[in-house]
């Protein structure tokens, strides 16, 4: 990793970078390229792939109806409501 790749990852994404940061950033991206490759560098044969880290599964609930929250109640979170609806700044021309 030199600072001639830095500056080019760093155009590809339109990012302007001072030299200062070019430099830090030619540092971090050798030693993550350096850590993967030690974990390319392990036997992971016998490992079964995972999707987390745990064995937590997800625990859903009954679906059961119960009451909402009153109306009065939501529109308090509204910075601004007319009648029964939420009152928006228009987006659409």
């Amino acid at each position: 990793m030199d600072k001639k790749v830095i500056e080019y990852i760093a155009s590809l994404s339109r990012v302007e970078l001072s030299e200062p940061e070019k430099e830090m950033f030619v540092h971090q991206l050798s030693d993550i390229l350096s850590y993967i490759e030690k974990l390319n560098k392990l036997n992971t044969e016998n490992v079964k792939p995972m999707a987390y880290t745990t064995n937590a599964s997800n625990v859903f609930r009954e679906d059961m109806l119960e009451p909402s929250i009153p109306l009065k109640d939501v529109q308090l979170n509204a910075p601004a409501i007319k009648g029964v609806f939420f009152k928006v700044p228009k987006v659409i021309e």
